[in-house]
């Protein structure tokens, strides 16, 4: 078999994007950028990549980008290949039903739970990044669509006050990864998928506990669905 070509990133990023928040450290804010373009799709499963090629794309030195994928080796998102770079790992249709699984056994029961208990202003304050959703996937900008919609699950979940229950959330959205935007953004579906986080922002500031979990139901079916459409 002949050897595996370096792949090249397929499209251009915004320069350093920070998942779920500000970062303090330059390293972690590289390895944001790198998870952006893993989880939008533009790192593709299998693929080798190289520090270099990265760092050029980013526009930083390759030391902080080695670094950074060596961190995210650490969550399971790249295997290191010696003396050539990094592979993006696949992730089975198994797995993939499995984080869906556990998914809506903490997110639904605790976002219905917040129709009771977060205040109007807590729950307004997330509309913006819901709106940045959209207008993200209204523009073709996966990676701003990536960034928005960890800002806004995150955010949500945190009005629990359970850091844990975030921190276990946000590892299971790292690992299960947004396959197949690219195909669903082309078919004109990626849209209805942004908007159901402003129907649930409206269901929660209505205190309408049934509305809140059918849209949160179907939203998780429809994040699968993404799954399933990857290329």
């Amino acid at each position: 078999m002949p050897a595996q070509r370096t792949s090249a990133p397929t499209a251009a990023a915004p320069a350093l994007p920070t998942l779920g928040g500000k970062k303090s450290s330059y390293r972690e804010r590289v390895a944001d950028a790198l998870r952006a373009a893993l989880i939008a799709g533009e790192l593709r499963p299998g693929e080798l990549y190289s520090a270099p090629t990265l760092a050029a794309r980013f526009g930083v030195s390759a030391t902080p980008v080695r670094e950074a994928m060596l961190d995210l080796a650490k969550e399971g998102l790249v295997d290191t290949v010696p003396n050539k770079g990094f592979r993006v790992t696949e992730v089975s249709e198994e797995q993939l039903d499995a984080y869906k699984h556990i998914r809506a056994l903490i997110e639904i029961p605790t976002v219905v739970d917040l129709a009771r208990t977060a205040d109007s202003a807590s729950l307004e304050a997330l509309r913006p990044a819901a709106r940045e959703i959209v207008a993200a996937a209204a523009a073709g900008d996966l990676i701003a669509y990536v960034e928005a919609d960890t800002a806004f699950h995150l955010g949500l979940l945190a009005l629990v006050g359970n850091a844990h229950l975030v921190e276990v959330v946000g590892d299971l959205r790292k690992r299960s990864r947004l396959y197949g935007l690219t195909a669903l953004l082309e078919a004109g579906r990626l849209m209805a998928s942004a908007e159901e986080h402003l129907e649930l922002l409206d269901a929660l500031l209505a205190r309408d506990e049934d509305a809140v979990r059918e849209v949160m139901t179907r939203h998780i079916s429809h994040v699968r669905g993404l799954w399933a459409a990857r290329d």
